[in-house]
């Protein structure tokens, strides 16, 4: 069974982005081959609104049989606002928890994210997990598309 990933807006705008593309495009065409089961949410949407078209238009060059497509849900909002409430980001980062949340309840293997201070970070992934096992959910594998595309293919 493939692993399912979840990935935030940071690896959509890491595909255009000078520092990241490089490490960043090889994680999309493992997503085109079908490596992978990818999450796309309504969040990701939501943050991605007002990018410039040929950004939103990257969501739609996946495969429809490797796109699994998430919601925001009441449950995931409550988990979020405990990673908030517990310290692990501070209040502007909701967004950031939020993709974790979702990730966290639909039960991703993997959330790929270029974010490293709130997201891609030990001390906020030791934290997100922490919270996710006080409240009965499993721990998430939190990586770079870095990470990802060298873990296969090691």
């Amino acid at each position: 069974m493939k692993q399912r990933i979840y990935i935030d807006t940071s690896v959509i705008s890491g595909y255009f982005d000078e520092e990241f593309a490089k490490d960043t495009i090889p994680f999309f065409e493992s997503l085109y081959n079908g490596e992978w089961q990818i999450l796309l949410s309504d969040q990701l949407n939501k943050e991605l609104e007002k990018a410039p078209e040929h950004v939103r238009a990257l969501l739609k060059t996946f495969s429809p049989a490797y796109t699994e497509y998430v919601k925001m849900m009441p449950e995931a909002e409550l988990l979020a606002n405990k990673y908030v409430a517990a310290g692990v980001v501070g209040k502007t980062s909701l967004a950031d928890c939020q993709h974790i949340a979702i990730a966290t309840l639909y039960r991703a293997d993997i959330l790929v994210s270029w974010n490293f201070k709130h997201i891609v970070n030990l001390t906020r992934i030791k934290g997100y997990n922490g919270i996710n096992l006080q409240h009965g959910y499993h721990t998430l594998e939190i990586r770079t598309p870095k990470e990802v595309v060298n873990y296969e293919t090691e």
